[in-house]
């Protein structure tokens, strides 16, 4: 469902099993030298999935290491996100001539556990969740996924933490969304970054957001 959602010249990779066989370079095996199983194959398979659609750009093999925050640091020229789930990878990667920046989640279409929307949704997005149709994706757990692509989005520009607090996200039952950062916004090609436009989509068992912010 994911290339519905790509504008041209942005190119993914996603897996719905791991991928073990993928060997790392040693500075990555140096980020999960002592991770537990779950955390080193998603860690390998999502940059599996990186490393092939780089391919696709014409970028050979490099390592793929976690910057600032965790923040993946891609090759000079590239903008990329990454997104990892039970039963689902994926990475997104376009140049960056051609798009300023890249946000995508999937999350299991599952209600998310009690407690956990109050921390996650502000007021007025509780407001926006509450007229959208019944028997749809669990708009909740989808709240939660495009909030986690505004950060994914908003923090290479604005390089510091972005709480679920500090952005207000109004979903739409046609596949959209918008989002508004409620702090001051950083600069991105001369421009104030103060709100992000999305897609959504669902299936096979899960919810997919994605931003993707062209020049």
């Amino acid at each position: 469902m994911i290339e519905h959602l790509l504008p041209p010249g942005v190119v993914y990779v996603h897996s719905f099993t791991d991928r073990l066989d993928t060997p790392l370079f040693p500075e990555e095996e140096a980020v999960v030298a002592r991770a537990v199983a779950k955390r080193r194959a998603e860690f390998t398979t999502v940059r599996a999935c990186a490393r092939d659609a780089l391919a696709k750009l014409g970028h050979p093999p490099a390592p793929l290491l976690p910057g600032e925050r965790g923040a993946p640091r891609w090759p000079e020229g590239v903008v990329g996100s990454m997104t990892h789930c039970q039963g689902y990878r994926a990475a997104v990667v376009g140049r960056a001539d051609e798009v300023s920046a890249l946000g995508i989640d999937a999350e299991p279409d599952a209600p998310l556990p009690d407690g956990v929307l109050e921390g996650v949704a502000r007021p007025e997005d509780l407001t926006a969740l509450a007229v959208l149709p019944a028997g749809g994706p669990a708009w909740d757990r989808l709240l939660f996924s495009a909030k986690e692509s505004v950060y994914k989005a908003w923090f290479p520009v604005g390089r510091r933490l972005l709480d679920f607090q500090e952005a207000t996200v109004a979903i739409l039952p046609d596949g959209t969304f918008t989002a508004r950062v409620l702090v001051p916004a950083p600069t991105l090609r001369g421009r104030p970054l103060t709100g992000f436009s999305g897609r959504w989509a669902a299936g096979n068992g899960l919810v997919l957001t994605w931003i993707a912010v062209e020049p």
